[in-house]
């Protein structure tokens, strides 16, 4: 048997805005873009995991109004999962993400365990880790 991850969603407080920090600044490629009603389901992923997807939403898409409202609440108060990429030159990455004009949490550093790794917040406030395996 085997098993692998197919998609991840992420909640967003603006699903355009969203695409253009994980599109532009990470390289991620659009590869679904699906509308119901007033929202949309934008799935962008990369070649180098084929098959693997980030699944942007707002807060209330295919949720009740009130957990869309607990959503919201956790959106802004910036306490949703975070996202962990990893590359394979954090530096470049690091500045192409920050002059996207990103929010820095962590600038690129050492970690104990061996890896190096950075951290920034997406534009809803979600927390966005960077890292890089040891040489």
């Amino acid at each position: 048997m085997t098993i692998a991850l197919q998609y991840t969603n992420v909640t967003v407080a603006d699903v355009d805005e969203s695409i253009a920090f994980y599109r532009d600044a990470l390289g991620l490629e659009v590869q679904n873009d699906v509308a119901s009603g007033n929202y949309r389901w934008v799935t962008l992923g990369t070649p180098a995991q084929p098959g693997l997807g980030i699944v942007l939403s707002e807060p209330h898409a295919g949720r009740s109004q009130a957990d869309g409202d607990a959503m919201q609440e956790l959106l802004v108060k910036g306490v949703l999962p975070m996202l962990v990429f990893n590359t394979d030159d954090l530096d470049a990455t690091f500045e192409t993400v920050r002059a996207s004009g990103a929010e820095v949490l962590q600038e690129p550093i050492d970690m104990g365990w061996g890896q190096r790794d950075c951290a920034f917040r997406d534009p809803s406030g979600n927390m966005v880790r960077i890292a890089q395996a040891p040489a």
